[in-house]
This record gives C-alpha cells, sequence and structure tokens, in this order.
C-alpha cells in the first residue's frame, strides 16, 4: 500500500510502481485538470454570488401590456392557483392577460381557465408532442390571426401549471424588461422542497443557479441562462425567433443557444420570484433528468462548434457552453474509464494498477461528493430563510444532495444510448375551491 500513498502525494514525481498505476493514474489527472479549467469561472461565481447581489434598478419605469403564457398537459389540480396569484399580484390587471395552452388535455383544465377568464386555445397533436410544440402553437395564433392582433402584448411571462408568483413578480419583471431586457429569468424556488431527498435535490440547484450562476453573470455583466420556466421573452422577440419555433426536448436551452449566438443577452430578476413543484419519486425524477439530459446533447450536437467558436469573443457563450454539457462528459468518460483500466490491470495480472484505479475512482467520488456538499451548504446560508422547510431538514438534506446530482452521471449515460420522448409529469398540487370560488 505505501506506494499508493506515495503516488498521491508526490503526484508522480516519483517512478510508478506499474505502467498500468501510471496510466490510471494520469488518466484521472487530466480529467481533474480539465475539470478544472472548464469550470473555473463558476468557482468564481460561487464566490462572488455568495457576497455580492445584483439588481435591475429603476425606480420609475412605463407599466406595459403582459401576457402570462402557461402550458398545459391535464394540470386541472394545480393551474387554478397559479391563476389566482397572477390575479392577486400589484400590477394592474387591466394590463395582464392570461394565455392557456390546454395541450392535448383529457381532463377539464381548459373549462377551469375559460371559467377564470383566462383566453383558452385547446391543440390536439399526438405527433408533435412536448412545450416546444405547444408554446409554437400559441404564439403562432396570436401572432399571425387577424382576430388576435389586438390582445398581443408587449412581452410575455412564460410559467408552468405548477407555478406560483410571488405578489410583486410582475412588477419586478416588467422593470427587467423596461431596462431593456428582451429576455429576462427570475428566482426559482422549490415549493415542495422539504418533501423528501429528491425534491430538495431540485430544490437546492435550482437555488444555486439562482443565487450562484445568474446572480454573479449580473454582477458580471454577462448573459444569464434561462431554467425552464419563469422566463420572460417580448413579443418582438417571440416574432424574431419564427414564433418561438424550437422542438428540441429542451426547448428552452435551444432557444438559449440561439439567442445568446445572436449577441443579446439575458437578464436576471432576483427581485421576481416563484415557487415551482418538483417531482417526488426517483423514478419519475429519472424519466425527467433523462430527457433533459438528452436535449443537451441534442443542443451540443447542432450548436456546439457555434457556441465553442463564438466564445473567443462572447464569453456567455463559453458559460452556456461548459454549463450544458462538458461536466456530463468527463464524468461519464471517468466513470467507464476508471473502472474499465482496473479491469484491464487485474487481467494483466497488475494487481497495484487495479488497486491505484480503485482509490482514485474512491477519492473522486468522494471528492465530487463534497464539491456537492459545500455548494448546498453555501445555498443554504445564503437562502435560508428562503427555503421552505423545517430547519432540521434543511440541514439533513445537506447530505443527500450530493447522491441526488451524482445519480445524474448514470442518467447522463442511459440517455445517451437511450431514445427519449417527452412525458407529462404528473403534479400533486390540489385546487384552492375556496379561492377559486371567490374568485368566480
Amino acid at each position: 500500500m505505501t506506494f499508493i500513498f506515495d503516488l498521491i502525494k508526490y503526484h508522480g514525481q516519483i517512478p510508478f510502481p506499474t505502467t498500468m498505476s501510471a496510466i490510471i493514474y494520469w488518466f484521472s489527472q487530466i480529467i481533474g485538470i480539465l475539470f478544472f479549467l472548464l469550470y473555473f469561472h463558476q468557482i468564481i461565481y460561487l464566490i462572488v454570488g455568495t457576497f455580492h447581489k445584483a439588481k435591475i434598478q429603476n425606480k420609475v419605469f412605463k407599466l406595459h401590456t403582459v401576457g402570462v403564457v402557461i402550458s398545459a398537459r391535464n394540470e386541472s389540480k394545480v393551474i387554478a392557483n397559479l391563476i389566482k396569484s397572477v390575479r392577486e399580484n400589484d400590477y394592474p390587471q387591466a394590463m395582464v392577460k392570461i394565455f392557456v395552452i390546454a395541450d392535448n388535455c383529457s381532463d377539464n383544465t381548459a373549462q377551469i381557465c375559460r371559467d377564470l377568464g383566462c383566453v383558452v386555445f385547446e391543440r390536439h397533436n399526438l405527433k408533435e408532442v412536448g412545450k416546444g410544440y405547444a408554446l409554437n402553437f400559441l404564439f403562432n395564433k396570436l401572432h399571425t390571426e387577424e382576430q388576435y392582433r389586438d390582445i398581443v402584448p408587449e412581452f410575455y411571462l412564460i410559467m408552468d401549471a405548477d407555478n406560483i408568483m410571488s405578489k410583486n413578480y410582475i412588477t419586478e419583471m416588467n422593470k427587467a424588461y423596461d431596462n431593456g431586457y428582451n429576455v429576462c429569468t427570475s428566482y426559482r424556488k422549490a415549493s415542495n422542497f422539504g418533501k423528501n431527498w429528491i425534491t430538495s435535490g431540485y430544490g437546492y440547484w435550482f437555488l444555486h443557479e439562482s443565487k450562484h450562476l445568474n446572480n454573479s453573470r449580473m454582477v458580471f455583466n454577462k448573459s444569464a441562462t434561462i431554467l425552464g420556466t419563469g422566463i420572460l421573452i417580448s413579443s418582438k422577440t417571440v416574432y424574431k425567433f419564427n414564433n418561438f419555433d424550437f422542438h428540441f426536448l429542451t426547448e428552452d436551452v435551444q432557444f438559449n443557444a440561439e439567442y445568446i449566438l445572436s449577441g443579446e443577452k439575458i437578464g436576471y430578476q432576483e427581485t421576481a420570484e416563484f415557487t415551482d413543484e418538483q417531482v417526488e419519486t426517483l423514478s419519475q425524477s429519472i424519466k425527467q433528468r433523462e430527457r433533459w439530459a438528452k436535449g443537451f446533447y441534442q443542443v451540443c450536437g447542432k450548436y456546439g462548434g457555434k457556441l465553442l467558436k463564438s466564445s473567443f469573443k462572447n464569453f456567455s457563450c463559453w458559460d452556456f457552453l461548459t454549463s450544458m454539457f462538458p461536466a456530463m462528459l468527463l464524468s461519464t468518460i471517468f466513470v467507464i474509464g476508471c473502472p474499465l483500466l482496473s479491469i484491464v490491470s487485474l487481467i494483466l495480472r497488475d494487481f497495484a494498477g487495479a488497486l491505484t484505479g480503485l482509490i482514485f475512482f474512491g477519492l473522486t467520488a468522494l471528492s465530487a461528493y463534497l464539491l456537492m456538499f459545500v455548494l448546498a451548504l453555501l445555498v443554504c446560508i445564503t437562502e435560508w430563510k428562503k427555503i421552505d422547510c423545517p430547519n432540521i431538514k434543511k440541514i439533513l438534506y445537506l447530505f443527500t444532495f450530493p447522491i441526488f446530482m451524482l445519480t445524474y452521471i448514470p442518467i447522463a449515460i442511459v440517455a445517451l444510448f437511450k431514445k427519449v420522448e417527452w412525458k407529462p409529469i404528473e403534479h400533486k398540487g390540489k385546487i384552492d375551491i375556496e379561492n377559486k370560488n371567490n374568485d368566480n
């Protein structure tokens, strides 16, 4: 065992005991160096985001017409609560319209929304399935059909049916638009954070993306990254991009790539907060993250080269590219490569090499766990009051967050080879019947 510890201590400054030990050592070192080079800027983001807060300031601003867009498939359990939160916003309701796409619904989602005063479009197409198709369907109607011309707003807020807006959400996003942001994302919290280790895993990650990534990007005057929901998009931007003609499994990531490649910058409005219900079972989480991983592969396949080329003149392209793909790729290479090299060592009867591989695999897993733990700890400290969860659970879920994140590695590996299709996520929320009746 002594030579292994010498190997780790001196980082290759002494002769290696075996050829396979040397190969495994340098394989691990190269992966580690690449990780550091690719994500050094995110370490800076993590530090800056912990101590600094970027805000879009505009004390005097103009009120603009707003369209809240909700793509819903069998969302009768939750959608009324989102609509209620829109109606309770401090923004003038005469300037707000709610557009709902009842997308392949088999329940009464459409009727609930009509009863609550929404403009509802029903869509029935089981061949072209997914949120991108639904949004494109809505925007095509609003922007091309004469009968809807008078109700096209100046900007849209794209929300998911399970979201709940804070009471000043529209006002704060209006400030972002009035400051020149044609696309802007907002602060995302998990409404069911304390349910279990899966919902808290999502919760900690989305808070990290808001606080430590998008917030820091604003501090450095770089483009933020949209997070799937809670997005402002101006009507002229929708029109410019062919009425949101994006149909990858992650249509938001595809749009993000197109938008920053066009030279535009995405804003982030931390003061606009909303809650988002996360999936609660591992099976649903695996299906959802398989779709995300496959969508990332699709985007990288089409835009990776363009993003890399544009990175030399636009750092936001590099930032976006590295946040989307290399971590999964490098993790996959290491998770497959290190055990494979150890097996080869055993076949060659090089037991020292096999032991070296086992130790490096263990050390890397431990390092990844500790890194994710520290990340969650910083989120927990800075966002303590905003995490809707008993204090003891906030602490306990710090230890399960790294496990949640590490499960992404096998999911990404499977998604690389598996045919993945868009599937709806069932939400557990319930309609607030009493408040619905009061609204009526």
